[in-house]
């Protein structure tokens, strides 16, 4: 228990219950349609994947106030377009304001020098944007997918349009979040996702936690720790903020914790910002010394590990604790607390992959499970854990600029030719642009035409100045959305476009989503009221692919929902089954409930890879201090609300270990200026348990 105090009353943690009451409220004028939305529909929140209140870890009902805030998104009503006519007054209002305005519900035009956008029809809309792309070479366009709800009908039609309209340069948001996991992973496991299922965490020994922040991020599984905490599973978090959601959390959906709370990590170990790598290296080294490897295992299911020893030996214990922020006792106590586990499960996310290392470290990860064989057993496995429910199918539906669906490398010849047969046009054979690449080449003035499906980059990337006047370099803008985002309302070069989507709940002949654990979904469309004119996204890009090259229709033209699901099968080996989706419940998992079993590893040579690491050279001048940027009570950049509940800081703080405080001569609500070699962020002392020499700032605050 958390302690007797019943609910946590008078603690820093969130009221779920007033959560609740307020998402009734806010959903009012629409609950019979909310109601449908929560029963019948595939969560449009994180990837943990429930189908409508269940999931398939356990029984009972699993509903987070992540899906609740995101409900009125689905349910409010549209807004006026008379308010888009004066861009210069919507330019007073934060991102939030701009999402209460309500649904986008007709496309709406913005030529250069227009105080705001008109009203036109969607022939002219897409004529305009069909006739600019015909005009232009192919690799002067550009489409960007965020995981907004998107599914995977949505990522496989937009990457086809791409490649349709003869450009690769096509990217989504799971790849600048976890790409570095889908290539760690494969070469150090051959398998690009998730090993395990979220049911091997009931009954794990030990599951780590690493740059990871499930409480915040993904809060119904803290119901599946709580169970798992029953069964006698430790856990621990290597992270530089001792997380108060993972040090104890009260799960409302269980009535022990719900009064009670419930204790979660056993044992903390904080490092610095960037110090992972030199952290399990050293974990490696004690392992190694105190003979607690599964020799067998790496015998036989392995390659690599002599030469990672080798390379060990020669890090030295002082390199290691400096690199990592750690001491050896510390690195030896975790090494410990994993040598007395059978089994172990490894959990990160985005503290881990939004490293210029981030690939080292995940094989850092791999390293350490592989060590002890805790890779395609039952309880064990490495687990990406993703944040959105849209992104884990992007890239598997080849919405990525250099693979094609299911995986295949764009640079083999025959993956290309195999594609080009099937579609019936040439696949284009450079490699595209991704998503930072895209703005760099707006920036210099090399794109002619920027199509984003969601996403904000004006609060999703670092140095929003410069994303700004890469935006507004761009010819034409199109932004398929359902509701205004601040980068909308950048000025045009030539022309901004903005069309309205429906939400996955609206799409039409319903849609899949896959979510961490492998597992694809069906989402079915849920009857209720519709939004103006909008349309369903796969519509809106298979429409404008037609009306570029209307001579080559045939190629591209989807009759329905289900046509695209029939495709995707034959042409990516891993979904069949897909087209079998059809109503509610409906799923499948490809590659069941485990990948890499009894040692047989989709690599090459059939084996895992151990990884030769070493830790990078975090430089730290006297006076400055690594920084990172943190979530708070938000959903990716939507931010909800000023204050993060579970950490009790406001999103202008930035937390500071009392070491640093007290060194600097600086106390609780101080004012500060941070200073970075691209820009300053006004803030407020947040003294706080992280380790000493790092701070944080949440996000997009920190973004300058």
């Amino acid at each position: 228990w958390a302690g007797l105090i019943p609910n946590g009353l008078g603690q820093v943690k969130p009221n779920h219950y007033a959560d609740m009451l307020r998402a009734v409220w806010k959903n009012r004028r629409q609950l019979p349609f909310a109601w449908r939305i929560l029963n019948d529909g595939v969560c449009d929140g994180c990837a943990l994947g429930t189908t409508g209140m269940r999931d398939f870890t356990m029984t009972g009902i699993h509903l987070c106030t992540v899906r609740l805030n995101l409900l009125p998104l689905n349910t409010m009503p549209a807004l006026d377009p008379a308010v888009l006519g004066d861009v210069a007054a919507l330019r007073k209002l934060r991102s939030n304001e701009l999402r209460d305005l309500g649904r986008l519900p007709y496309p709406m035009l913005r030529h250069r020098g227009d105080a705001g956008f008109r009203r036109v029809s969607w022939n002219e809309a897409l004529d305009l944007i069909a006739g600019r792309i015909r005009a232009i070479d192919p690799n002067r366009l550009a489409f960007y997918l965020t995981s907004r709800g998107i599914t995977n009908e949505v990522y496989y039609v937009a990457q086809k349009v791409a490649r349709f309209l003869g450009t690769n340069n096509v990217d989504n948001s799971s790849r600048v979040c976890h790409a570095p996991s889908t290539t760690g992973l494969k070469q150090s496991v051959g398998a690009a996702a998730s090993t395990c299922s979220y049911s091997d965490w009931i009954g794990s020994d030990l599951i780590v936690f690493i740059g990871s922040d499930v409480p915040n991020n993904q809060p119904v599984t803290t119901k599946y720790l709580y169970y798992a905490k029953q069964k006698g599973t430790k856990i621990a978090v290597i992270n530089p903020f001792r997380e108060p959601g993972l040090e104890r959390y009260w799960v409302p959906s269980v009535f022990e914790s719900a009064v009670f709370g419930t204790k979660l990590a056993d044992a903390f170990f904080q490092i610095h910002t960037g110090g992972d790598i030199a952290f399990l290296n050293g974990v490696l080294k004690c392992l190694i010394e105190i003979n607690a490897l599964d020799q067998s295992f790496v015998d036989v299911n392995t390659v690599g590990f002599d030469e990672m020893r080798e390379h060990l030996a020669r890090q030295d214990w002082d390199t290691l604790e400096l690199s990592s922020g750690a001491s050896r006792a510390e690195m030896e106590r975790f090494a410990h607390m994993y040598a007395h586990a059978k089994s172990a499960i490894f959990v990160w996310s985005m503290g881990i992959t939004q490293h210029r290392f981030g690939v080292q470290n995940v094989q850092a990860i791999a390293n350490v499970a592989l060590a002890r064989g805790n890779v395609g057993r039952e309880h064990t496995g490495l687990m990406p854990i993703r944040g959105h429910s849209g992104v884990q199918g992007g890239a598997e539906m080849g919405a990525v600029p250099w693979s094609l669906p299911g995986g295949d490398a764009l640079s083999s010849d025959t993956a290309r030719r195999r594609f080009s047969d099937h579609y019936g046009f040439e696949v284009p054979s450079d490699l595209g642009y991704t998503a930072v690449e895209m703005l760099d080449s707006a920036y210099e003035g090399k794109l002619d035409v920027l199509y984003s499906v969601g996403g904000n980059f004006l609060e999703t990337l670092p140095e929003p100045d410069y994303v700004a006047q890469a935006l507004r370099n761009v010819p034409l803008r199109v932004h398929q959305d359902i509701v205004l985002t601040t980068q909308m309302l950048e000025e045009p070069a030539e022309t901004v476009i903005i069309l309205p989507a429906r939400t996955r709940y609206e799409q039409s002949g319903g849609g899949t989503e896959t979510s961490t654990e492998r597992r694809v979904y069906f989402n079915p469309e849920i009857p209720g009221r519709r939004i103006g004119e909008s349309r369903s996204e796969w519509e809106i890009l298979m429409e404008l692919a037609e009306r570029v090259h209307p001579e080559r229709q045939s190629q591209i033209h989807f009759p329905n929902a289900a046509a695209i699901r029939a495709e995707i099968a034959q042409v990516i080996p891993a979904y069949d089954g897909i087209q079998t989706l059809k109503r509610k419940g409906d799923a499948f998992q490809w590659g069941g409930p485990r990948l890499c079993e009894n040692g047989s590893f989709p690599t090459r040579d059939g084996k895992a890879h151990f990884a030769a690491l070493t830790p990078p050279e975090l430089d730290v001048p006297e006076g400055w201090f690594l920084l990172s940027s943190r979530r708070g009570r938000q959903f990716n950049s939507m931010v909800q609300g000023d204050r993060d509940t579970l950490v009790g800081a406001r999103r202008s703080d930035v937390l500071i270990s009392p070491e640093d405080a007290a060194r600097i001569g600086i106390s609780e609500g101080r004012a500060l200026v941070l200073r970075s070699d691209v820009g300053e962020l006004r803030a407020t002392c947040k003294v706080a348990d992280i380790r000493p020499g790092n701070v944080q700032v949440y996000w997009p605050e920190g973004n300058v």
